[in-house]
């Protein structure tokens, strides 16, 4: 497959929307360039999830908001380019007020994402993982909401709402407010930082829309496996910045063993092999397309 996909966008679109009401449990790793995106197809998941915490962290900042719409609008559209899979990105808290939220979803529609989640963090954010989050009144989330599906141009682009607010406010709050984001148009809902499954089930029980699930590592959720999930009734998953902690993770001992013995040998058995990269890039297929 010749980079750019194949595969139409307002296909890909349909196709998000058809795995979430598959009753299959839809599997999305993350992915932080477009080489993790096409390796993610390669394995056979249901669709790429593009992390704004893996994004920053990329780029060498934390997750605190200080990406712009134009760098992860411009990043999430190279990543969505290169798979027939469909890409959800984190689109953070809109990148303002819901003037900027319209603006957001009218970029990431033109980059060729399938969707993206907005979440009720105040502006600028933090990592949903961490202590003192502070969230924005239920209203000012609704407006949000709203601006995003005033903005949408397809249909079938996906609206998924985040909430932060079991941290903040308790469980049963955030669940008022995942109602809410519902009636304001949200088609899905993504209750970030659960504790236990007992909290998912919850969230199950309440909204009659899909369950996104956060599995990320080093968090406040247990890293409940894809049986569990499908078990309580979960439609999606995202393993927002695996890829990039195995690949740091390799790339920190291998400049290890590099710095002690003054060679790479002991590393290349580890290695992805050139003739595996040509074949996930299609090189032989550039080589032969006859249109020069």
């Amino acid at each position: 497959m010749m980079v750019p996909a194949g595969r139409p966008v307002a296909d890909k679109r349909r196709m998000l929307r058809a795995g979430l009401a598959s009753g299959r449990l839809q599997r999305w790793p993350g992915a932080f360039v477009p080489l993790v995106a096409m390796s993610i197809e390669r394995t056979g998941f249901d669709g790429v999830y593009v992390s704004g915490a893996a994004l920053s962290a990329a780029l060498g900042l934390p997750d605190i908001g200080l990406t712009t719409l134009t760098e992860v609008a411009a990043s999430a559209g190279q990543i969505a380019r290169v798979t027939d899979l469909p890409t959800l990105v984190d689109a953070d808290t809109g990148f303002g007020e819901p003037l900027n939220v319209h603006r957001t979803i009218g970029l990431l529609e033109d980059a060729g994402l399938a969707g993206c989640h907005l979440e009720d963090q105040v502006n600028p954010k933090r990592c949903g993982h961490l202590d003192d989050k502070a969230v924005v009144g239920r209203d000012e989330m609704v407006r949000r909401l709203r601006a995003a599906v005033a903005a949408r141009r397809d249909d079938a682009f996906v609206l998924c709402a985040r909430t932060d607010a079991v941290a903040v406010e308790g469980l049963t709050a955030a669940i008022d407010r995942a109602r809410a984001y519902v009636d304001a148009g949200a088609d899905m809902i993504f209750p970030e930082a659960l504790a236990d499954e007992r909290s998912f089930a919850a969230f199950r029980a309440a909204v009659d829309v899909p369950i996104l699930a956060n599995m990320t590592e080093f968090g406040k959720s247990p890293l409940l496996t894809a049986a569990q999930l499908t078990d309580l009734g979960v439609n999606a998953v995202i393993y927002p910045v695996t890829t990039l902690r195995v690949a740091m993770g390799a790339i920190i001992r291998g400049l290890a063993t590099l710095a002690a013995e003054g060679t790479q040998a002991d590393l290349v058995p580890a290695m992805q092999t050139r003739a595996e990269l040509y074949d996930l890039l299609d090189y032989a297929g550039y080589g032969a397309a006859d249109i020069l």
